[in-house]
């Protein structure tokens, strides 16, 4: 009996390993990250899970999402525009609920129907598409967004409901719009490779009647290598219910960010990336 017992704790540790819900991005997914180095602990929720986004059995894109809150901490992705069709179909994360489901994001229907996940057990384990609906003055906000991409399926992966949080509607199709769009291309002039954190301070508002969590600030932060002997870096911060970006340091940025978490000095990127 106790060789059985140790032979399923063995085949558990083996699975987690190899599933998408991973316990470090580090050996996991750390392609994602400048110098593979992720942000320091000052970020880590009370239930933090950390997501290597997998869509076809290929991962687009890293994602540390808080439990409690049910939204993302931030999302960390190479910035990679092209032109492209925006998708339309929104997906959830099976390994949320736990390690014996699909290793790959999936639509809210194939958990349901294929795999018989209640609607209750779902909604448990993070934010369903029912949570965003009938919202006013706010819309679903992608932490890494789908115009950052140029392939269909790495646009795809941004849809998974893990990498949204509940953002101002005006700010989302305004001023954010325009960092994302205009900002960054100019700011990614001569650059070779540029990574990018985005994330989501939680607020003291809920949505779906205290379910989800309404940010207090979104914030973005790059480190874009120009060469081998030139790295830059910028960053921006926006208050949520209000339709303006402002523009700083990452020095800047990453103290702002230690206030307003409040869990010790913030550390987005390796050291290598210019703070001033």
């Amino acid at each position: 009996m106790l060789g059985l017992l140790l032979l399923q704790v063995l085949a558990s540790c083996l699975w987690l390993g190899h599933s998408e819900v991973v316990t470090s991005f580090e050996t996991s997914c750390p392609q994602f990250f400048f110098r593979e180095i992720p942000p320091n602990e000052a970020l880590e929720p009370q239930k933090p899970a950390w997501i290597c986004q997998r869509y076809k059995n290929q991962y687009y894109f890293a994602t540390l999402y808080d439990r409690k809150m049910r939204i993302p901490v931030y999302s960390a992705y190479i910035y990679q525009p092209g032109p492209g069709k925006r998708p339309k179909t929104w997906l959830v994360e099976p390994q949320l609920i736990g390690p014996t489901y699909p290793k790959t994001m999936e639509k809210e229907w194939t958990l349901l129907n294929r795999y018989n996940v209640s609607s209750e057990k779902l909604s448990q384990s993070q934010a369903i598409l029912h949570d965003y609906k009938n919202l006013t003055g706010l819309n679903r906000g992608h932490l890494n967004p789908s115009g950052h991409h140029d392939d269909y399926s790495s646009r795809v992966a941004t849809f998974t409901l893990t990498n949204i949080v509940p953002q101002d509607e005006k700010l989302n199709g305004g001023a954010w719009n325009n960092y994302e769009q205009q900002t960054m291309i100019k700011r990614t002039q001569g650059c070779t490779i540029t990574y990018v954190i985005v994330g989501a301070v939680p607020g003291n508002n809920y949505i779906a009647k205290g379910r989800v969590n309404k940010p207090s600030h979104l914030w973005s932060a790059a480190c874009c290598m120009v060469d081998n002997n030139y790295i830059k870096a910028w960053a921006v911060i926006a208050e949520n219910d209000k339709n303006q970006v402002q523009l700083l340091t990452l020095g800047e940025l990453e103290d702002t960010l230690t206030d307003l978490y409040g869990r010790g000095q913030v550390s987005l990127f390796d050291s290598d990336c210019p703070r001033e």
